[in-house]
């Protein structure tokens, strides 16, 4: 078996895919650090030196924090609040010495959160996702004990006009029965348009059910980083 390096940052992102008879078999990540690296209300507070950004997109309280912390074997790194609408900056975490980014864009879809704020943040935000240059993916973050919301529609639709690579998560994946797993798989897929159910994913925080499954998706956006960025933007 060989090792397959094509990836603009082949030793700091340690992501290994092995190869038997030229078909995928098994693969790696190996987090080696993991930091909080400050917050964002506008561009000019971002970081500048150019690595690719994986941003991570959905409702309040749908478990986003949570997430994180799984993907990075961290506990507390993202903060998780019990308090909807706590997180109102973009958030910025760099992996694995400034390999790549994680980023934390704010919840959405909290009640108690004033109108005037709730248009501050859908600005910020969607100017991040319009203008950043370094964004190479979205990971869509959507409650699997429930349908998804019109705001996640809608963040669907916008996603998909703007061609920004993105794909669908089922979060709290643990409280929903092997039963009716199907069930709320296309249920998701339908609301949000896409074609194939399995191209949305389960994932636990509490499990780690779905961990590997989404860690192999965000090391091919990584790895195929130049090509998507020229794609969102043909």
């Amino acid at each position: 078996m060989g090792v397959k390096d094509n990836s603009p940052f082949p030793l700091a992102l340690n992501v290994y895919l092995w190869y038997s008879e030229q078909k995928f078999t098994t693969w790696r990540m190996k987090v080696t650090s993991a930091e909080f690296v400050g917050s964002a209300t506008s561009p000019r507070d971002f970081p500048r030196d150019r690595r690719p950004e994986i941003a991570f997109a959905g409702r309040s309280n749908v478990g986003k924090s949570s997430l994180l912390n799984r993907l990075l074997g961290r506990r507390k790194l993202a903060r998780v609040s019990k308090t909807p609408g706590r997180t109102q900056t973009i958030n910025f975490f760099r992996i694995n010495g400034g390999a790549f980014y994680f980023v934390d864009l704010p919840g959405y879809g909290y009640a108690k959160v004033s109108e005037r704020m709730r248009r501050s943040w859908a600005g910020m935000v969607e100017g991040y996702l319009r203008d950043r240059e370094m964004l190479r993916a979205v990971v869509m973050i959507v409650d699997a004990r429930h349908p998804p919301t019109p705001l996640d529609q809608e963040l669907r639709a916008w996603l998909d006009a703007a061609r920004i690579p993105h794909l669908a998560v089922l979060t709290k994946a643990d409280k929903v029965s092997r039963g009716g797993r199907r069930r709320s798989r296309e249920i998701a897929a339908a609301a949000l348009k896409m074609r194939d159910p399995e191209q949305v994913l389960f994932f636990s925080a509490v499990t780690g059910e779905g961990e590997r499954e989404l860690w192999q998706h965000l090391a091919q956006y990584l790895q195929h980083s130049g090509t998507l960025a020229k794609g969102r933007n043909a």
